[in-house]
Order: C-alpha cells, then sequence, then structure tokens
C-alpha cells in the first residue's frame, strides 16, 4: 500500500516537472532574437588622379677606385727605405716614388755597356773623317755631347747607304739598343705613382728582398670612385649613358649624385642582366663602401603608383562604391620592392590607401575622416 502512494507521488511530480518545462520552452520561443550589430570597417581611401610616373630601378653594389693600379715588381732587388712609409693609408703625390730597389750592381753593368758604346764610336772616327768627312762632323758632335751620367742620346740619322753599311758593320747600332734596353730596365728598380692617391695595400717592406714578378700592393685615387650594378635585360634600350643617379647610405643617413658613365654593350647570358657603371665624387666616400642607387629609366604616361599589397593576385584592386568595396581589373606597368605602377584606372576612382585585413567584393566600409584630404590624390 505504501509503495502505491510512493509511485503516485512520483508520477504527479513528473507530470508537473514535464509540464513547467514545456511551458518555459514556449515562452523562450516567442522572445525575439538578439540584434547582432553590423561591424563597419574604416579604411583610408585615395582618389585616383592619373598622371606621369617614372620608373626607378633600385640596384645596389660597392664602391671602386675608378683609378687603381696594382703594383708588381718587374726586377729583383732589395727594397730601399724612401722618403715616404710603403704603409697602407699612406698619400703619394703624381711622380713620386712609391718603391725603390737598390740597384746599384745593375747601374754599373749599363755604365759598361754605355761606356762600349761610347768606345765603339770613338774608334771609327779616324775612318769617318777619312772616308766619310762629310758625315764627320755629325759623329763628332754626338760625341762630344755624350754624357755617362745622363740618358744615352739617340743616335745622328744615317744619311747614305754606304754610311749604313759601315755604321751597322762596326756593330755601333746592336751596341745602342743594346744599352737602351738596359736603360729601360734600369728604370724598373724604381717605381713611382701614376697619379695622386692613396696606398691601399702593402705587401712588401723596406729591407725586403723583393723578387721579380712579386706583387707589391695597390694604389688608388680616392677622389673618383665607379659602382657596379646589375639591371635587368627590359631596361637594356632605355638606360643611357650621363643618366642622373641618386645613390643612397646603407643607413640611408646620406645621400650622393653619380652619373651612368658606362653601360654594357652585352647581357650575361646566366643571370640576362646587362651592366652600368655608375661614377660618383665625394671626399666622404670610400672604396668599399655600400651603396643603394636609383637609375632613372623610363616613364610611364596615364599611370598611378600605389603598395604593392594592394594588388590582388588576380591582377585587381579594391574601390569603393557606395559604400562597398568592389575590385576593378588593372594592368601592372612596371614592380619595385613595395610599389607597383598602375594602368587602365579611371581617374576619381576612390581606392584604398592602405591593405584591409579579411577584405572581400560587397563588404561594408567607411571612409576615415580627411583620409582623404590627408595626401595628395594618388598618382
Amino acid at each position: 500500500m505504501l509503495r502505491k502512494i510512493i509511485l503516485s507521488v512520483l508520477g504527479v511530480a513528473l507530470i508537473i516537472g514535464a509540464i513547467i518545462f514545456a511551458n518555459y520552452l514556449i515562452d523562450n520561443k516567442h522572445k525575439p532574437k538578439p540584434v547582432i550589430p553590423k561591424v563597419v570597417k574604416t579604411v583610408l581611401v585615395d582618389t585616383v588622379k592619373n598622371t606621369t610616373i617614372p620608373i626607378v630601378i633600385a640596384a645596389n653594389g660597392n664602391l671602386t677606385a675608378l683609378q687603381r693600379v696594382e703594383l708588381y715588381s718587374e726586377v729583383q732587388g732589395l727594397f730601399i727605405t724612401g722618403a715616404k712609409l710603403f704603409k697602407p693609408g699612406q698619400k703619394f703625390n703624381k711622380g713620386e716614388t712609391l718603391i725603390r730597389l737598390d740597384a746599384s750592381e745593375y747601374y754599373a753593368s749599363v755604365q759598361s755597356a754605355k761606356s762600349n758604346l761610347y768606345n765603339s764610336i770613338a774608334a771609327i772616327m779616324p775612318d769617318l773623317r777619312l772616308d766619310f768627312p762629310d758625315v764627320f762632323q755629325k759623329w763628332q758632335t754626338y760625341l762630344n755631347g755624350y754624357d755617362l751620367n745622363k740618358t744615352t742620346p739617340k743616335l745622328p740619322e744615317i744619311s747614305g747607304e754606304k754610311e749604313n753599311y759601315f755604321i751597322t758593320g762596326r756593330g755601333i747600332v746592336s751596341a745602342f739598343y743594346n744599352v737602351k734596353n738596359l736603360e729601360q730596365r734600369l728604370t724598373k728598380y724604381r717605381i713611382t705613382a701614376p697619379f695622386s692617391g692613396i696606398l691601399t695595400e702593402a705587401l712588401v717592406t723596406e729591407g725586403t728582398l723583393v723578387r721579380n714578378g712579386q706583387k707589391l700592393g695597390e694604389f688608388i685615387n680616392p677622389s673618383v670612385y665607379e659602382m657596379e650594378v646589375a639591371i635587368s635585360k627590359s631596361f637594356a634600350n632605355v638606360l643611357k649613358e650621363g643618366e642622373d643617379v641618386t645613390l643612397t647610405s646603407l643607413d640611408h643617413t646620406k645621400t650622393y649624385e653619380g652619373k651612368v658613365s658606362r653601360v654594357n654593350g652585352s647581357i650575361d647570358a646566366t643571370t640576362q642582366t646587362i651592366t652600368a657603371y655608375i661614377e660618383v665624387k665625394h671626399s666622404d666616400l670610400k672604396e668599399g663602401m655600400y651603396l643603394e642607387a636609383n637609375l632613372n629609366a623610363e616613364e610611364v604616361v596615364n599611370a598611378i603608383e600605389i603598395d604593392r599589397n594592394l594588388l590582388l593576385d588576380s591582377q585587381e584592386i579594391y574601390v569603393i562604391k557606395d559604400s562597398l568595396l568592389d575590385v576593378i581589373a588593372v594592368k601592372p606597368a612596371h614592380f619595385s620592392n613595395t610599389s607597383v605602377v598602375l594602368k587602365a584606372v579611371p581617374d576619381g576612382t576612390i581606392i584604398l590607401r592602405k591593405p584591409v585585413p579579411g577584405a572581400y567584393a560587397g563588404m561594408h566600409v567607411k571612409a576615415a575622416p580627411n583620409s582623404n584630404e590627408t595626401s595628395d590624390s594618388i598618382q
């Protein structure tokens, strides 16, 4: 009997709970759904104004001295101390001695050869007086002006065939050219500065035995430098000598003005690039300095330049029409590292100035206050 009472109470409780839950569901069904506020992104915009855009080619490279000499020894001898030390950073004026080698032994052999030439000419003078009296005086004048301590003068001009046979047969001509050869080699014991400049490398020191063919150092002119840059072959027809070039330092704190001095006539078959050489002068420049160059290659008419991130992979850009994003097709004319030059964008078109994350066609946007006035119309 008690069991039936308990089961009856539980049944009534379940029925009441079911009724209450059903009423709860009915009440919630009629409640209005919450309204999700529509988010309208604020974007930066620009108004298109087509104009002529100069194409600037970015390139970089290291400076090298336009005038550079690698010093080599053509003779062997002991390096003798000079008026200035042969050390990196040492400056020399044009004509000053860079290196002087001990040539005392070789100088003695040169003097011996010059003396032999003098004796050979003196030995034929009696025969010249008797057999060639008309040419005797010019050879006598040559002997009178002969100085062993000076460069051997040129032999008198031979005027006739008989005189030629006589002089050549006595070995005078061959002796003369032997002396000139020795004198020429004697000058190689002293290396002079071909221009005013600075020593950038010194591989020998005073007292060193210098050998034939040994490299001694490097000498440059620090007033004029040159930078070699590789440009795409597509600009081979527009890159010209004499074009002004703006060079900037690696940290973009200094700028220099240069000019295209030379353009290689051939294209590198491996990289399909053409080499241009930029000449620049400035007291702050040093050899090996890394610079970035901007070369004016050509101009694109009726075009605009925008951030490269604004161009979609489908060759389209976002425009704003009635507060909605839309896309239009464009024609890229030139790409740089950060920007792209576009054609076929009508004047007056409102476009994005900065990329919008998650943008899509039909997206509701709102132009930032005065965003179209904070900068000039995009060109």
